[in-house]
């Protein structure tokens, strides 16, 4: 069973390119998983990508100083481990293509025919890392879940064959067990599912422990630090400007026009961190903490309650002056963010009251979202254009997989009568 990874490349666009660039690009919206530039479909292993600009930002608005900051192309993908042989398997399909989008971009190697070591070592030399990534289930491959549709899809026609009154939920489970083991292209399903790579379950054992290990021996360190930290941060919430920002009717109209075309949707979004190093490392530590409970404890279909998100993640970009955020989720954005205030307020307060311009906060995670007016504007104005976006399983919500992967490991597991009857409910 494959674990996860996030593919992020950051590159600067020429100057005077972002416009061409922009139209190859939107090219491709029609068709993101069979265009002939970059044929998603055609990259096994690949559950979400997209490909968004961001504009550049003149001297006069960087904050924290510094100079003036290029359009730069980000490229996402949420992938199945391991990572090269994503990239590899991206190249051999879309090398051509890709020579089309980074042709726009700095250092690009040979004016856009650049061979495919070039290629390779232009994508690695341009990777990004990121401060958080969550996972809807860790491990759950792209090949699992487009098997165990077929296997959901093949038992409900089967079960519309027949009449089942009169039948006892076992009588009928035990219907569906033969008629499984009786169609050689669903043989896979005799078996469990794959068992997770061992040195990804021993690098997990060990990421577990370390962090609770560190926190404790740091606790004395991390104690004296606190009442300080507190009351700097305290001082900062009652100072820092928290206008109630709204993106204009065009806006809006731009940035949901692509949305609720599927039963998934994309959200994409940057913004500036307050000035100074305080935020920083607050911002830093936090998002740590975030890495850590989404890959040990929030990992198998669950967010604290909101059970809509198939992958999410947060980088830090411009020498941590912004921080990009990108998602992608089940329904549309209004119901992404009233679950995201009704149950997770206090953690997007953690994170978010970080950034210039949220609505006021009290302690780090009280107040702000809860402001719901101001939270929706705050997301709107700091919202993304994401110029294309591809998803693999686009008929799929995060409930969906996670009831066909019940339905799989319940198939031949022991059960009673009760037991039967609940797994039988989910056809």
């Amino acid at each position: 069973m494959p674990h996860q990874e996030a593919l992020t490349v950051l590159t600067a666009i020429r100057p005077g390119q972002q416009e061409a660039l922009e139209q190859v690009l939107v090219s491709m919206r029609d068709d993101p998983a069979f265009n002939p530039t970059v044929p998603f479909g055609k990259v096994p292993g690949v559950h979400f990508a997209r490909f968004l600009i961001l504009d550049e930002v003149p001297q006069d608005q960087v904050k924290d100083g510094g100079q003036t900051l290029p359009a730069q192309l980000i490229f996402l993908a949420d992938v199945d481990a391991p990572l090269d042989d994503r990239i590899n398997e991206l190249i051999t399909v879309a090398g051509r293509g890709l020579d089309t989008i980074y042709q726009h971009c700095e250092g690009y190697p040979n004016a856009g025919s650049a061979s495919r070591r070039e290629q390779l070592a232009y994508l690695r030399a341009h990777m990004s890392g990121y401060a958080a990534l969550y996972v809807n289930t860790v491990g759950l491959g792209l090949r699992q879940i487009k098997q165990e549709v077929e296997l959901r899809d093949a038992i409900e026609r089967f079960l519309d064959t027949r009449d089942w009154r009169g039948s006892t939920p076992t009588e009928t489970r035990t219907a569906i067990q033969e008629f499984v083991r009786g169609e050689p292209a669903l043989g896979w399903a005799l078996l469990p599912s794959e068992a997770p790579d061992l040195a990804f379950v021993l690098r997990d054992l060990a990421d577990l422990a370390a962090v609770p290990i560190a926190l404790l021996l740091g606790s004395p360190a991390l104690l004296a630090i606190l009442p300080l930290w507190a009351a700097v941060l305290r001082a900062r919430e009652k100072t820092d400007a928290a206008p109630l920002l709204r993106a204009d009717d065009a806006r809006i109209q731009l940035l949901a026009g692509p949305e609720d075309r599927i039963v998934q949707n994309q959200f994409s979004a940057a913004g500036f961190l307050k000035p100074g190093w305080f935020r920083r490392i607050t911002a830093s530590f936090v998002l740590f903490l975030v890495n850590w409970g989404v890959r040990h404890i929030f990992n198998h279909a669950n967010l604290a309650g909101v059970k809509t998100i198939h992958f999410a993640r947060w980088i830090f970009i411009d020498g941590k002056r912004r921080l990009v955020f990108a998602s992608n989720y089940d329904g549309s954005l209004e119901s992404y963010m009233d679950d995201f205030i009704d149950k997770v307020a206090w953690g997007l307060n953690a994170v978010f009251s970080n950034g210039i311009d949220y609505p006021r906060t009290s302690w780090l995670v009280k107040d702000g979202a809860h402001d719901e007016l101001a939270f929706k504007y705050f997301i709107r104005s700091h919202q993304m254009e994401t110029q294309l976006w591809y998803s693999a399983y686009p008929e799929l919500t995060a409930i969906n997989i996670e009831n066909n992967a019940q339905i799989r490991a319940g198939l031949f597991k022991p059960m009673n009568e009760i037991e039967t009857e609940a797994w039988l409910q989910r056809f």
